[in-house]
């Protein structure tokens, strides 16, 4: 599998865990997520966060995503 296949499935499984943890849809978790540089963030730091697990990895979501404006 390709690095861009593996940085793709990697990125909407992040999106989903996203969205179950905080009760949302995957669409308001994948625009909440490109809004305030979660999906940046996933794409630029892939090789250092995908070896971490889904909590740690949506933690890390939500402190970057509150330093940007959002809410959650």
């Amino acid at each position: 599998m390709s690095y861009q296949r593996k940085l793709i499935n990697y990125t909407i499984a992040c999106v989903n865990v996203f969205a179950d943890r905080f009760n949302m849809s995957v669409k308001e978790s994948y625009r909440y997520l490109r809004d305030f540089k979660g999906i940046e963030f996933l794409k630029d730091f892939y090789e250092e966060e995908h070896v971490l697990s889904f909590d740690n990895v949506i933690e890390d979501l939500q402190v970057l995503c509150r330093r940007n404006g959002g809410t959650i």
